[in-house]
């Protein structure tokens, strides 16, 4: 396979992995090439993403590592076995590689968890709410390219309608619902549509109100992204310079913390589809 020029996020992922796997068996690159017959470049290439490799060469490579996870080995040749361009890559050129990899990995997610402190979820937003959103972008961006982030942010939506759409859970906080993008009645039909979302068989949204007082984490947004095994989880953070992925087994632990102690603080289901219709109405009697 020739060599690719920039490799996306998960196909970084499962060089990673493969490298974990070398390493967990205690080889270096030179004991590593020789017991599967190829070379230290090779096996480098391949572990940087640089190159691909097949489902069959993941099991070799795996049993050769002496790995007696069998879901995990199988998660990771199916990641190997992946071809053909997602939806998102007709966004490449446009929009940043952290955005386009952000989709693929919802894409390819089992389950999703996100605390949202400031915004509604990306997954979740109306199309003029998502413009009020960009046009706050510093620099401003230009019409072309405000019509391509809103048509990448809409279409991210449609796994929510997949075949087997992930289950999801998004913590929002009360500054999120209480802040105008686009003014009241933007705001109004934003409410309304996470009200309608709500009620999704695979979404629940809870949210986290004022009086919960503090919580992890409370500076930042993140999305914890399920793979098939626990191995292949993600956290995806917000930065003032776009998104940043996070795959250390000691990070998703500690993310898993963190939402776990944040959905103890928020509201259940129920009593936060209460709190949503309760400020939406709160925003009709202020527009009255």
């Amino acid at each position: 396979m020739p060599p690719r020029k920039v490799p996306t996020a998960r196909q970084r992922r499962l060089g990673t992995e493969l490298r974990k796997l070398r390493e967990h068996a205690g080889l270096p690159l030179s004991e590593a090439a020789a017991l599967l017959g190829t070379d230290r470049t090779s096996i480098s290439n391949t572990e940087s993403g640089r190159f691909g490799v097949s489902g069959q060469r993941v099991r070799t490579w795996a049993n050769h590592y002496g790995c007696p996870d069998l879901a995990y080995i199988d998660a990771l040749a199916a990641m190997a076995e992946e071809r053909g361009k997602g939806w998102w890559e007709e966004y490449r050129g446009d929009l940043s590689a952290g955005v386009l990899d952000l989709a693929e990995l919802e894409h390819h997610a089992r389950a999703l968890r996100a605390i949202q402190i400031m915004h509604m979820p990306g997954l979740l937003q109306t199309e003029e709410y998502a413009r009020a959103v960009f046009a706050e972008a510093v620099p401003p961006a230009s019409s072309a390219l405000l019509r391509r982030r809103l048509s990448h942010r809409l279409r991210r939506r449609d796994v929510l309608d997949g075949q087997n759409p992930p289950d999801c859970t998004f913590l929002i906080h009360e500054a999120a619902l209480r802040l105008r993008f686009g003014g009241p009645k933007v705001a109004d039909a934003q409410l309304r549509y996470l009200l309608e979302q709500s009620e999704r068989d695979n979404v629940t949204v809870r949210v986290i109100p004022f009086d919960a007082g503090g919580f992890p984490n409370a500076g930042s947004s993140a999305l914890y992204v399920y793979g098939p095994v626990p191995q292949l989880d993600t956290v995806q953070t917000d930065t003032p310079n776009g998104g940043m992925f996070l795959d250390a087994e000691t990070r998703l632990a500690n993310y898993r913390a963190v939402l776990d102690r944040v959905e103890e603080k928020s509201l259940s289901p129920d009593r936060s589809r209460d709190f949503i219709l309760h400020t939406a109405r709160r925003l009709w009697r202020y527009e009255a």
